[in-house]
């Protein structure tokens, strides 16, 4: 697998999780049980950070080779 083909495939997960999230906020407003909205938060602030590395890592593998490109300093060795 290439890096290229690696950015795809963090990109499509970072879109999936993504569209969980947005879906999860719908059911957040349309919910009137509390403990049900608390649960749905604490799931939504779970995938958050899923999904904030899923499009850094494709960044970072889209442009690893590229002279240009300011590393992520999380991922730098």
């Amino acid at each position: 697998m290439t890096l290229l083909e690696m950015s795809a495939s963090y990109r499509h997960s970072a879109e999936a999780i993504h569209s969980r999230i947005v879906e999860l906020r719908l059911l957040v407003r349309d919910e009137a049980d509390p403990e049900a909205v608390f649960r749905l938060h604490r799931r939504i602030d779970e995938l958050t950070p899923l999904w904030r590395e899923a499009r850094e890592l494709a960044a970072l593998t889209a442009h690893y080779y590229d002279r240009s490109y300011h590393k992520h300093e999380k991922y730098a060795l």
